[in-house]
């Protein structure tokens, strides 16, 4: 079994609908309409699947529109990349589920036992057998490439508020165990605002993607004054001295739009054809997705309001999970 890269064909796409007050307060309205405008640009090329608490369905519905099937499961939060489950594959192309421990980040945010229970009770509903990982991860610290590749930062998976009683070794046995990869790329960083209440502790995918089997999209900026430079050219130094799977050393495209910018572009989802990116609604926006039409030539840039889930810790990447294409295998 393993772990798709996120460009294979999607069956469809899970989120979780926003829900926890004292994340949100006075913004899970703006938070609510967001998370829909994210799920309304998905569902143009392939269904969604909207985890909501039992009650929440029609608003779900009237919010999200067409191509959004609410499905109700008792939910503490709402990102979905970091509590859902993992999908992986077999070699005749079935899939199942990977359910990872789940401590809100680090004990972030209480209570968090129904999200630590939900990617059995999706399995169930999309009739999936679910393995049990035996360690704490979230999806937003992983990027794969299919070919046997992952990346991760030292800043999340090593941090003691994940696994304290686990070894780098052990750690990377355990990625290799239940995600089916070879070489586990670290690099030391994730963006430099990822710290605080509501962060992730350097997420991977607040600072890089993975566009194609030895090709890596960098958060790099040039500006000394960005407060990204000197992490993002220490992930640059590292990047270039790995080496992934297949032995190849990594194309780097460095995404730069200028210091200040108010939102995390390396956020971005891909869809089935499409890559979903949050916007800001200032001047960085154009800027943002002109150099995301040059890495996805063949793919539909769409920009969509990112600043409430972006001050709720995230970005579309965050709040999203592919299901690949294939049967499943059954319970």
């Amino acid at each position: 079994m393993h772990m798709p890269p996120e460009w294979a064909p999607h069956a469809a796409t899970l989120m979780a609908w926003p829900t926890r007050p004292d994340l949100w307060n006075e913004r899970l309205d703006d938070a609510q309409r967001e998370y829909a405008g994210v799920a309304a640009a998905i569902a143009d090329f392939e269904p969604v699947i909207m985890v909501c608490n039992p009650g929440d369905e029609g608003q779900v519905r009237d919010r999200c529109g067409h191509g959004v099937e609410p499905l109700a499961v008792p939910i503490d939060d709402s990102w979905m990349r970091d509590s859902g489950p993992i999908f992986v594959r077999d070699e005749g192309g079935r899939v199942a589920a990977v359910k990872f421990g789940f401590n809100a980040w680090g004990e972030r945010f209480h209570p968090y036992d129904s999200d630590a229970a939900a990617p059995e009770r999706i399995a169930r509903h999309l009739g999936m057998k679910v393995f049990t990982a035996p360690f704490i991860l979230e999806g937003g610290a992983i990027l794969v490439d299919g070919e046997g590749t992952l990346l991760t930062t030292e800043a999340c998976l090593l941090n003691p508020n994940r696994n304290p009683g686990l070894t780098k070794d052990q750690i990377e046995h355990g990625l290799r165990e239940y995600l089916g990869v070879e070489t586990i790329v670290w690099l030391p960083h994730g963006m430099a605002a990822d710290v605080g209440p509501n962060a992730t502790d350097g997420h991977v995918d607040g600072v890089a993607q993975i566009v194609a089997p030895g090709h890596v999209l960098l958060l790099a900026p040039e500006d000394p004054a960005d407060n990204d430079h000197a992490s993002g050219q220490e992930n640059l130094r590292r990047l270039q001295d790995a080496r992934d799977a297949k032995g190849r050393a990594f194309e780097v495209t460095r995404l730069d739009v200028g210091a200040g910018a108010k939102l995390c572009y390396a956020n971005h989802y891909l869809a089935n054809g499409a890559v979903i990116v949050p916007t800001a609604g200032d001047h960085r926006d154009a800027e943002a997705l002109e150099q995301l039409a040059k890495v996805y030539p063949d793919r539909t840039v769409v920009g969509v309001p990112g600043v409430t889930i972006d001050y709720g810790g995230g970005g579309p990447h965050c709040i999203t999970q592919q299901i690949p294409v294939g049967d499943p295998v059954t319970p």
